[in-house]
């Protein structure tokens, strides 16, 4: 109060004098060093809409946080079609974009049913190149899943995303996977070596074939009589009910390498 008594004094003094403009001039940059006025915006710095918030302030936009997911698959597309539909309105995560490497491939037709972009690669480009890096920054992709993707991943994109690619393995992993071991090939192995039960692991991806760290297994019986046609049934099954799920906890951080009693018996 003692300050602003002096200020109408002054002012008064200087509207007397006929130099109210020069006192008015120098009683704003009085009251801006004290911190109640701002030069910039002629408001009172303590109101919250004043512009001088704090230096670094920044704007936060309701998608700040939103983590943008690349699907890679190779054929039909049904495990990337579940988790898409999973994640559909999702808060804070979205399948921005769907990477093929099959012309024609089903997954295609369903990432148009949803709208959402594709990118065709071919091999050249993808091992000895960039691996479609800069299309996939330009996603501001933030994680990939691989989801039926039959290529190895190059060692340029697991560098990129360091503990941010996972894959799911239609097998009890370390049993029955490396190279070659993908689709029916993985069923035929294991009804014939008489396995009594199967499953699918879901695991971060490294530079070597089904060799990353463990997130989640789901099992199931194998019943006499079974064979890789049936088996392969009841693994898409496990796909279907756990992929979308685990894909969600895992890109929101919720578990990194999941403990043993997340470990499904179905």
């Amino acid at each position: 109060m003692l300050v602003f008594g002096y200020q109408a004094i002054l002012l008064t003094y200087g509207f007397l004098l006929g130099q109210w403009a020069f006192f008015w001039k120098y009683e704003k940059k009085l009251l801006n060093k004290l911190g109640v006025w701002s030069l910039e915006s002629g408001v009172n710095d303590s109101t919250p809409n004043s512009k001088l918030q704090t230096p670094n302030s920044k704007l936060q936009t309701p998608n700040s946080q939103l983590t943008h997911i690349a699907i890679f698959a190779s054929g039909a597309g049904s495990n990337a079609e579940k988790i898409i539909a999973h994640l559909k309105n999702h808060s804070s995560i979205k399948v921005s974009l769907i990477v093929c490497n099959k012309p024609g491939a089903g997954v295609l037709g369903i990432a148009a049913a949803n709208q959402i972009p594709t990118l065709l690669i071919e091999k050249e480009r993808f091992f000895r190149g960039d691996a479609y890096l800069p299309e996939l920054r330009s996603r501001e992709i933030g994680f990939v899943v691989l989801a039926g993707f039959l290529w190895k991943v190059p060692d340029a994109l697991v560098a990129a995303y360091p503990n941010k690619i996972i894959n799911i393995h239609p097998a009890l992993l370390p049993k029955y996977g490396g190279k070659g071991m993908y689709g029916m090939h993985v069923h035929e192995a294991v009804i014939a070596a008489g396995e009594k039960e199967s499953g699918i692991t879901i695991h971060y991806v490294n530079e070597h074939f089904d060799e990353g760290a463990p997130i989640f297994q789901a099992t199931c019986p194998i019943e006499p009589g079974d064979t890789p046609e049936k088996l392969a049934e009841k693994i898409h099954v496990l796909e279907h009910r756990h992929f979308p799920e685990v894909v969600e906890r895992v890109v929101n951080r919720e578990s990194s390498i999941v403990s043993r009693e997340y470990k499904a018996q179905d």
